[in-house]
C-alpha cells in the first residue's frame, strides 16, 4: 500500500468518528471516491489511544467487507462500542492517536505440544488467535511490544480468550495472521 492510500485511510478513520460524534452512525463509504485497492476484502482493526493509553480497539479476523467500508465501521466501533470503555466525547477527539492493523488471512498452526507451538511463535511479527471450544481470542502483532517473551504472550492471550494461563490441551487451535500497521 502506498503512501497516499494509507493517508486516506487513516484521515476515513478520523472521519468516521468525527461523523460518529455528530450522528451517532459510522460514516457511509462512497466506493467511486477511492481507489480498487482500497474496496478488496480485506480484515482491520483500529486501535485508538489517548495519553497513550489504550482507548479502544474493534476489529475482524475474516474479511467481510470492502477495506475502506470495515475502517469505516471498526474506527466508529472502536470509540463507540468498546465495551471496556465509556463512548469517545468530542473533548477527548483531538487527543486520539489512531493505528490501523490490515490482517493478512490467518493461517493454523500446526504443532504437537505448547513447546512446540512457543517454538514457531515469530515475535514482533505473527498475530495470533487461540481457540479452545467457544472461546476465542486473539493479539495484533503489535502486542509483542508489551510482552515479548512467546511464553508470557501465550499465557496472555490464554487468558483473554477465558482460558487459564496455564492451560493446555490437545484441541486447542491456534491460527497465524501478520498486519500492516498504519498510523
Amino acid at each position: 500500500m502506498n503512501q497516499q492510500q494509507k493517508q486516506l485511510l487513516l484521515d476515513l478513520a478520523k472521519s468516521s468518528i468525527l461523523h460518529g460524534l455528530q450522528s451517532g452512525k459510522p460514516l457511509a463509504v462512497d466506493p467511486s471516491a477511492l481507489p480498487p485497492e482500497l474496496l478488496e476484502p480485506r480484515a482491520t482493526f483500529v486501535t485508538l489511544h489517548k495519553d497513550y493509553e489504550l482507548r479502544g480497539c474493534i476489529g475482524t479476523l475474516k474479511a467481510v467487507r470492502p477495506l475502506a467500508e470495515d475502517i469505516a465501521e471498526n474506527s466508529f466501533a472502536a470509540a463507540f462500542r468498546d465495551y471496556r470503555f465509556p463512548p469517545l466525547t468530542a473533548d477527548e477527539f483531538e487527543q486520539l492517536e489512531i493505528h490501523l492493523s490490515i490482517l493478512t488471512p490467518p493461517e493454523p498452526i500446526t504443532f504437537g505440544s505448547e513447546e512446540d507451538l512457543l517454538r514457531q511463535l515469530r515475535p514482533g511479527v505473527d498475530g495470533l488467535i487461540i481457540e479452545e471450544g467457544a472461546r476465542r481470542g486473539t493479539f495484533l502483532p503489535s502486542v509483542w511490544e508489551q510482552l515479548p517473551d512467546a511464553e508470557q504472550f501465550l499465557r496472555h492471550l490464554k487468558q483473554k480468550a477465558g482460558l487459564p494461563a496455564d492451560y493446555w490441551s490437545d484441541t486447542v487451535r491456534v491460527y497465524r495472521y501478520q498486519a500492516e500497521r498504519i498510523g
